[in-house]
């Protein structure tokens, strides 16, 4: 497959890192043009009603087979941007040969060793393809845009039947963004499955709920000799905003089905600072709780003499570990000093996949058929398919190949890419099947 790995490597030299302080859609030039770059390419394969969007949105179909225009349309969606966590500028990647052991990234003495990154164990005879340790390698989701484009230019070359195929590529997601703009009745299809991430054989219906806060504090900035009760340094009330949430409740000391805070971005001076929190919690009543405690920090923070009604709210939840004191809660900065925007970015696609088990029997099989063993569990994320599943297109994830994402440490198993290409071939005929067995 070596078009497969030909068009990765292209797609990742692509800079397409979505941008949490932009207000564009996208949120960065290079999705939109990648976004243009695979559209010519879907039309010289031979893809049917090619189209791009304002937001960079793109959309293509595959009319049915002749005779199976009664087989449910079916779609599959991946994500053209790549996360703020790391580079994605002159992505550098190298493809190995696995044989075990550790695995150099370039000059940047940084390793892939197994001690951490346990998958390795299983991989050793796969073809590998990693980053040189300076840059993420940008297979979420790019890996995913180059399975989906690989299969319909498998079907097509190879005339495989099949019913109507849809397909579509999304920006920002990596933000939370990746359907807010997503037309479902022009897209054309009953049901979809995102390609996003993970070992092949993972099937995702069960995910965070969701929502970013945008934090700004307004500091007063005066000459340190003079500062004495007139400063306000935003850089430090910042600080203090963040010892005020559960110390215990953030990624690096949660897992399961636990839900955290996570300061994703933070720039400060003395007038002005910003944060950015992200929140997650699988059950939607805590994530609530979470946007909750964010509030009454912040009118904590900016009014003196009382307790506020968020903070009233907070105290008679009684979900959060660590208790505050009134004397700690009213040590006030003034009216207007800490601004909080609330942002719901995605919810729990299970109670919507659950009404269509039929995508899962669909997937469960498919990787069956390749040799692996389907695996299921909450994922602590999210995919387009979220927000998908409730605006009516009930899309389940499906993995690609790709590990340790948003990070240097990013690598693919081409071996495994190979795979999930199979599998998604393997649905297209097992809906047919379905169908034909009166769906």
């Amino acid at each position: 497959m070596t078009k497969l790995i030909d068009r990765f490597l292209r797609y990742v030299k692509v800079d397409t890192q979505a941008n949490l302080n932009s207000s564009a859609h996208p949120t960065s030039p290079g999705q939109r043009m990648l976004a243009h770059y695979i559209a010519d390419e879907l039309r010289q394969i031979g893809m049917e009603n090619v189209r791009t969007t304002d937001q960079a949105y793109l959309y293509a179909e595959l009319a049915a087979t002749p005779g199976l225009e009664h087989v449910p349309a079916l779609g599959f969606i991946a994500h053209l941007d790549t996360a703020p966590d790391a580079s994605g500028s002159y992505v550098n990647p190298s493809v190995i040969e696995y044989a075990g052991g550790d695995i150099p990234l370039g000059n940047s003495g940084k390793v892939l060793s197994p001690d951490e990154f346990s998958a390795l164990r299983r991989l050793v005879g796969h073809r590998l393809i990693v980053t040189d340790g300076t840059t993420l390698l940008g297979a979420d989701d790019k890996a995913g845009v180059a399975e989906i484009v690989h299969a319909m230019d498998t079907i097509i070359s190879n005339g495989i039947p099949h019913g109507k195929l849809c397909v579509a590529f999304t920006t920002d997601e990596e933000i939370g963004f990746g359907a807010d703009f997503f037309d479902v009745e022009n897209f054309g299809a009953k049901y979809a499955y995102t390609i996003d991430g993970g070992a092949v054989g993972e099937i995702e219906y069960e995910n965070f709920n969701a929502a970013m806060a945008r934090i700004k504090i307004t500091g007063k900035s005066i000459h340190t000799g003079l500062a004495k009760g007139i400063m306000k340094n935003a850089s430090c009330i910042a600080c203090e905003f963040v010892s005020m949430l559960p110390e215990d409740e953030v990624p690096a000391k949660t897992d399961g089905m636990e839900g955290f805070y996570h300061l994703a971005s933070m720039k400060g001076e003395v007038a002005e600072a910003n944060m950015i929190y992200l929140l997650r919690d699988f059950d939607k009543e805590m994530l609530q709780e979470r946007k909750l405690q964010i509030y009454s920090i912040a009118e904590e923070l900016n009014e003196n003499g009382k307790t506020s009604y968020y903070a009233q709210m907070f105290t008679q939840t009684q979900v959060f570990h660590k208790h505050f004191s009134e004397e700690e809660l009213n040590e006030k900065y003034g009216a207007g000093t800490v601004a909080v925007e609330m942002i719901d970015q995605y919810s729990n696609m299970k109670e919507i996949i659950d009404q269509h088990p039929i995508l899962i029997k669909l997937a469960e099989k498919a990787i069956y058929d390749v040799g692996y063993i389907p695996i299921s569990w909450p994922i602590r994320g999210g995919t387009d398919g979220s927000n998908l599943s409730y605006k009516g297109l009930p899309c389940p994830n499906l993995g690609t190949g790709g590990y340790n994402p948003h990070g240097v440490y990013e690598f693919a198993s081409l071996n495994e890419m190979e795979l999930s290409v199979e599998i998604m071939l393997n649905i297209i005929s097992g809906l047919i099947d379905a169908s034909n067995e009166k769906l």
